[in-house]
């Protein structure tokens, strides 16, 4: 049965990543937004670093929350086991080609979250919701594809994400002698059980725990990065030289291209940062802002942080060391993945590096699991267009900490196919949606620049860029 479920699964993923359908959607989405945002990524980089720290009104979701939050979700255990999976596949060059995703995709970062900011709507108490399922409600009129949009993050997240997430970390203990044939089983119950905790206390337990631990975390990761470079410094040439070769050889490129290094940059660079997937808007609309282009940027920024940092950091780590990739191929065509990265710290740090990606793996899938259940109740509630029950929300926190635990048993073929499929059906869904309605984030871009240019903060109002009367919260 579940072989099955696998064979159809990875039929509509490989139908999905033809040259011609996702990459072409993404990339060429992307770099016709980075030309009519005028290549903000490069020219507004240090404003979006400047409105990350502006104060919320009381009670409400900073700038800085709710990027931790969709950094929580973008820094994860792709992060790592992504990573290390498609340099292992794909060959030095996916590093390339996910830097390239990661650059063109900051524009797509910014008009989805500025959009979502436009169109969101006033919640209980003294915060905001909103997301793609609102923009293409209200901008599009398309409230069932809102729907399917939300259906989509829920599977995606819920399910195909988080059981990823929860599958990478417990593989990562297989280095040690402890690892047993019960030992998934045990890291899935814990997993679990600590998952359920935190959800159950609510959105604002949720960021803030990813508050303290995101930065934390990061830190600590591209710090100890550093000082395998360092150590490696004679071996960077030789890196840089691999990537650059391998990502404009041909063959590696056009040579099957389901497997080759443009498509394992494309699939793991979008698992990781999550450009144009439409996820992050969720948090990006609860984000207290006196102008709409503030989350943008900050967004933007986010996709940077995520793959031109921690993603970076991953692949410099492991290539800066030497070590052949070939050894990590397995049998059925898969990776390890885990042993891959760890294999190439303990060869700078001994005993120490493989117990250090465990550690780190352990915080990244931890926030991975909160950033990404934090997207699903508001789409459930968009979906049957009421707030939730008690009861509904308890269910629903309960079959997210079983599903981290079936994630953590299951099969590495079976739980990558289906997070690779479920990112590409939110992919083909939210990036036409936000070219069509790019034009209102340009505008919106233009309002912020021209109130910048003359010395004051920006605050939007709606009918500024004449959409009075057609949003709730700036009118």
């Amino acid at each position: 049965m579940v072989n099955a479920i696998d064979s159809i699964v990875l039929e509509i993923s490989d139908f999905l990543y033809q040259p011609w359908f996702v990459p072409l959607i993404l990339i060429v989405g992307g770099i016709y937004l980075t030309i009519r945002c005028k290549f903000l990524q490069v020219g507004m980089f240090k404003e979006a670093c400047k409105v990350i720290m502006e104060k919320p009104h009381e009670g409400g979701i900073s700038s800085f929350g709710a990027l931790m939050v969709s950094t929580a979700s973008r820094v994860g255990t792709g992060n790592i086991i992504g990573v290390s999976t498609a340099v292992v596949l794909g060959g030095p060059g996916a590093i390339f080609w996910m830097w390239i995703t990661a650059f063109f995709g900051g524009a797509s970062a910014f008009v989805e979250s500025t959009l979502a900011q436009i169109y969101k709507r006033k919640d209980e108490g003294n915060t905001t919701k909103g997301g793609p399922a609102f923009y293409m409600r209200d901008a599009l009129g398309q409230r069932w594809l809102g729907v399917v949009f939300s259906i989509f993050i829920i599977f995606t997240y819920m399910v195909g994400y988080n059981m990823l997430a929860s599958y990478n970390l417990q593989s990562t203990f297989a280095a040690f002698d402890f690892y047993k044939e019960s030992t998934p089983a045990i890291i899935g119950v814990i997993l679990a059980v600590l998952f359920g905790m935190i959800v159950l206390g609510g959105a604002k337990r949720l960021i803030k725990v990813t508050e303290v631990l995101v930065p934390i975390m990061g830190i600590m990761y591209v710090l100890v990065s550093i000082v395998v470079l360092v150590l490696n410094a004679g071996n960077l040439g030789n890196m840089f030289g691999m990537i650059f070769s391998n990502a404009f050889d041909f063959e590696s490129i056009f040579g099957g291209f389901a497997g080759s290094c443009i498509m394992y940059g494309v699939k793991r660079g979008l698992y990781s940062n999550e450009a144009g997937m439409g996820s992050a808007p969720n948090a990006a609309a609860r984000a207290d802002v006196s102008h709409p282009a503030k989350q943008g940027l900050v967004q933007m920024l986010s996709v940077f942080i995520d793959t031109l940092l921690i993603c970076t950091a991953t692949a410099f780590m492991c290539l800066s060391t030497g070590t052949d990739t070939a050894n990590y191929v397995l049998e059925d065509g898969g990776a390890n993945a885990a042993g891959y990265v760890q294999d190439s710290l303990a060869s700078v740090f001994g005993g120490f590096g493989p117990v250090f990606i465990a550690i780190a793996m352990c915080f990244f899938a931890f926030t991975t699991l909160i950033g990404n259940y934090s997207y699903c109740e508001g789409c459930y509630e968009f979906i049957i267009n009421r707030e939730a029950t008690k009861g509904e929300l308890i269910t629903m926190r309960i079959v997210g900490a079983l599903l981290v635990f079936v994630g953590a048993i299951a099969s590495a073929s079976l739980v990558w196919d289906i997070a690779d499929m479920m990112q590409g059906l939110m992919v083909v869904t939210n990036v036409p949606s936000i070219v069509i309605l790019g034009g209102i984030a340009f505008k919106c871009l233009d309002d912020y620049r021209k109130q910048k240019a003359q010395g004051i903060n920006p605050v939007f109002k709606a009918d500024s860029i004449g959409l009075k009367g057609k949003t709730e919260y700036w009118n």
